[in-house]
């Protein structure tokens, strides 16, 4: 029997025993608690458990007292599904697979693995749309359209950034410096693969791989099994075609917990790529193994009062119904201009909860027990809303809260994963960057956050940046997007995997990219230090050099002169100041220097170069007049400069603690040595005494050298281009015409919507009439169609392809949608279509003659405009047009 306490201990002791002799597998043990349950716990292999989970009372998740003696009797524990002998055998097989491969694959050479490379990602990118339905069609999340634009970042994107990367042996070689740097793979990596991103994740992963010569053993989430594998295997069998070893990429078909735990604790492998929930993370960081894994995002989105409103609002709505962890959670708005972005949110198809009765229906099924709910996860606003028993627009876009409160005790304070939005007032900036740090600290440390501002507000992205702690702070771009790099900012490395550094208990704080995976060697070489001669820029030397020299001061206003009294008393003094009187420069000559120059007569030279205030100071004599000349320069040109710290030890004169700032803004030293043997003219080095204490300070710095010395329709049904054009073109505008789309093209300089506004300007350039932008377009669409029908063109595909072809035509539209969503050039249309859109314009232009003139045209087109946030146009639609595809009146 087992107390609250105890059961622990004797799992320990259970596993510390080995329970079924050496080479067991599975094992199963059993003991009986205290409250007349059976505790079952099933052991993997020796050292492996499986996790257990029991029932909350006093022998709970998380441990504690034991259940009081009358407490009622509890159902027994909940075991988790178990790791059959079969299932560990078949790891074991797959591991020792991906061993024998990654030996052969490591001595491939940096041509062969680029070659494999780019041929796997090529494959992985054609298969980008069936991949993203099935993923969709798997998990139940997310948008089929979004996740082709991952499974394209993730293929293209990275071969773009890495396929000229060396990662193979020899990646770098410093021969004078004697260093020489070899990359080298890590081994057999296990990747555990989310069911937010299944198949875009897979293949990030195994290209990474591939790059860095690492073989790649996925597992997969079960909720994903399908697409992960079809995607992985897509890569597989690419990487092989072009010469890869077989099972350089495998995976696990049948994943579950057990089989999870199992291979992250296996000793083959060397290395694990953790993208999944906290408590998955955790697992691979308590593996025993290296790990890169993610944390947790809580996105908090701050708009302060100098920010383009309709550029952030566009930007926030957010990307695949929000399953990056990087996407916006909440929204925090100095007061000034909340109202403003209120409304924006509202033109933009967001719907606001109405009163606390609607946010706590959305609270009670958002968190529950705890966690998040999986069946909001990646859902779409309207599905959100019905499940939380909500009625709202069929065109709602996001769901937005308006909360104060941030902490456990709000859970739309919370990483939400879904279209869903915490909006928050703040009193101003400083109140704004306090609730995004609170909501970072407290939910998604390390992440990621944005700001919205004026690009000119240095001051509060500095204030922001320092202020936030996450290792990604964007500004003034989209977090899901922006976040994965390369996408709106080309110098963040493009990744799946984002690190977070220790704020997010991860091990990294970039975005993972091939180095992380490799084993970097350095060889270093012995080599002896450097030597370095330097010199003043200027030598003058001969005889009759002095005069010339000094006329090169010509422009400098005030000379200060140091020498010794002697050759100020013999006269020397005087052949420097007659030259400097014949290009018009004051002078003061300080000749109390002494041999072996002190302190003492340093401050005072110094005190009368302050008052002189020179700009050319001429040091006359030999060794000790230079470094008068010298130490007096310095303290002139840095007064509050320590004296100490100046004279402190070196090992290396560049590598010194010290820094002596860069001499010369105010004034220029020369040197004229009347003496020959010293060299201080020409070297950095100036001795002083102390004179209290007889100490003599040897001063070195490059800054004391002197200045000068004197010495990506028609080809479906094969209809003209042209022709296909202007079937098309009136539905295109209708559809483009809207304040509120769906989605907008991923372009940095597309910033909010704006094809209604330039088709009502193109509506006014041509006289068209019209007072609302909408009567505008209307007004547009009429003229275009009109122009038809003046130049003979068939109004409808049925009139260009004859009846008899009207059914094949509608039989090919599924294929004609995808085709047309998979354009190169499609990306590039101001609002970015579903395939769905897609298949319904096609549908329009073969069930009317003219656009504006069929009420089935019409209703369809009102049928997007209800589910996609088109704008409904307050314009009449005729019930019958005139024989002939008249246009519109």
């Amino acid at each position: 029997m087992l107390d609250g306490c105890s059961w622990r201990a004797w799992v320990v002791r259970a596993l510390v025993a080995g329970i079924g002799g050496a080479g067991a597998t599975a094992h199963v043990a059993t003991a009986s608690c205290l409250n007349g349950s059976r505790l079952t716990i099933e052991l993997l292999m020796p050292g492996v458990p499986c996790p257990v989970s029991l029932p909350a009372n006093g022998v709970a998740n998380g441990g504690g007292a034991a259940a009081p003696a009358d407490a009622p009797k509890k159902q027994s524990p909940k075991v988790h599904s178990v790791a059959s002998e079969e299932d560990l055998v078949t790891l074991h097989n797959l591991l020792a697979d991906a061993q024998e491969a990654q030996a052969k694959y490591s001595r491939f050479t940096q041509e062969q693995v680029d070659e494999i490379f780019v041929a796997a990602a090529l494959a992985a990118n054609q298969a980008r749309l069936p991949l993203a339905k099935m993923a969709v069609e798997e998990t139940r999340m997310g948008l089929v359209e979004d996740k082709v634009t991952k499974n394209h970042f993730a293929s293209e994107f990275v071969c773009n950034k890495y396929r000229f990367e060396k990662t193979c042996d020899v990646i770098e070689v410093d021969a004078p410096g004697g260093v020489t740097k070899v990359a080298e793979p890590v081994g057999v990596i296990a990747g555990v693969v989310p069911t937010t991103n299944p198949t875009s994740t897979a293949i990030f992963k195994a290209l990474l791989a591939l790059k860095t010569r690492n073989a790649l053993v996925l597992c997969p989430h079960p909720r994903a099994r399908r697409c992960t594998i079809e995607a992985a295997r897509i890569v597989h069998e690419a990487a092989v075609a072009a010469g890869a070893p077989r099972h350089i990429i495998s995976w696990i078909e049948h994943p579950s917990m057990c089989i999870s735990q199992a291979l992250m604790q296996s000793p083959e492998i060397s290395l694990i790529l953790a993208t999944g929930g906290p408590q998955m993370v955790r697992a691979a960081y308590s593996s025993g193994h290296p790990a890169l894994g993610v944390g947790a995002g809580n996105t908090p989105a701050v708009i302060d009062e100098t920010a383009d409103i309709q550029m952030a609002v566009s930007s926030i709505l957010t990307f695949d119904n929000g399953v990056i962890c990087a996407s916006e959670q909440s929204v925090v708005v100095v007061d000034s201009v909340y109202d403003k972005v209120r409304e924006e949110l509202v033109r933009r198809g967001c719907y606001f909860l109405k009163d606390e009765e609607e946010k706590d229906k959305v609270r009670s099924t958002l968190i529950v027990d705890g966690r998040l709910n999986a069946d909001v996860v990646g859902q779409s606003a309207v599905k959100l809303a019905e499940i939380f028993g909500l009625t709202v627009p069929e065109w709602t876009r996001v769901l937005v809260g308006e909360v104060d409160r941030i902490g456990k005790d709000e859970p739309l304070s919370e990483e939400k994963l879904c279209p869903l939005l915490a909006m928050y007032r703040a009193r101003d900036f400083d109140d704004a960057v306090q609730k995004a740090d609170r909501l970072v600290m407290l939910f998604g440390a390390g992440h990621t956050s944005v700001l919205y501002t004026s690009p000119l507000n240095r001051a509060r992205i500095e204030r922001f940046t320092r202020a936030i702690k996450t290792v990604r702070v964007l500004v003034n771009t989209p977090s899901s997007q922006g976040a994965i790099g390369d996408l709106y900012n080309f110098h963040l490395d493009p990744s799946l995997t984002l690190g977070c550094g220790s704020w997010g208990s991860t091990s990294v704080s970039t975005n993972v990219g091939p180095r992380h995976l490799l084993n970097i060697k350095s060889g270093i070489e012995r080599r002896e230090n450097m030597l370095w001669f330097r010199v003043p820029p200027k030598v003058y030397f001969k005889g009759g050099c002095l005069e010339p020299a000094l006329r090169e001061l010509k422009g400098k206003r005030r000379a200060f002169i140091v020498t010794d009294k002697p050759l100020f008393d013999l006269g020397y003094a005087d052949q420097v100041t007659r030259i400097l009187d014949t290009v018009n420069i004051q002078y003061q000559v300080f000749y109390h220097v002494a041999p072996d120059p002190t302190l003492a007569c340093i401050r005072e030279g110094l005190s009368e170069m302050n008052e002189f205030r020179p700009d050319v100071i001429i040091a006359l004599g030999g060794g000790s007049p230079m470094d008068a000349a010298k130490v007096m320069w310095l303290m002139y040109e840095v007064p509050d400069i320590k004296f100490e710290s100046l004279a402190i030890r070196f090992m290396d004169i560049r590598k010194r603690v010290y820094e002596v700032p860069e001499l010369g803004k105010k004034a220029q030293l020369i040197c004229v040595p009347t003496t020959s043997g010293t060299g201080s003219e020409v070297t950095p080095f100036a001795v002083v005494t102390d004179e209290s204490t007889g100490m003599k300070y040897p001063l070195a710095d490059y800054a004391l050298t002197p200045n000068v010395l004197a010495h990506k329709l028609g080809s479906a049904f094969h209809v003209p281009h042209g022709l296909a054009n202007a079937a098309l073109i009136s539905h295109v505008i209708r559809y483009n015409a809207t304040d509120r789309p769906l989605k907008m093209a991923a372009f940095p300089q597309y910033q909010f919507p704006q094809a209604k506004g330039h088709y009502a300007e193109l509506s006014d350039m041509l006289g068209l009439g019209g007072g609302s932008p909408d009567e505008k377009v209307i007004k547009l669409i009429e003229a275009v169609e009109e122009l038809k029908r003046q130049c003979d063109i068939p109004p409808t595909i049925r009139d260009i392809l004859g009846a008899d072809k009207e059914g094949e035509y509608m039989a090919a539209l599924d294929e004609m949608a995808e085709n047309a969503f998979d354009d190169q050039c499609t990306g590039a249309n101001p609002r970015y279509p579903l395939i769905s859109d897609l298949r319904q314009i096609l549908k329009m232009t073969a069930v009317g003659k003219s656009w504006a003139t069929r009420r089935t045209a019409s209703r369809a087109c009102s049928d997007i405009s209800a589910r996609s946030g088109l704008d409904t146009m307050g314009v009449s639609v005729p019930a019958r047009a005139p024989r002939g595809g008249g246009g519109a009146r």
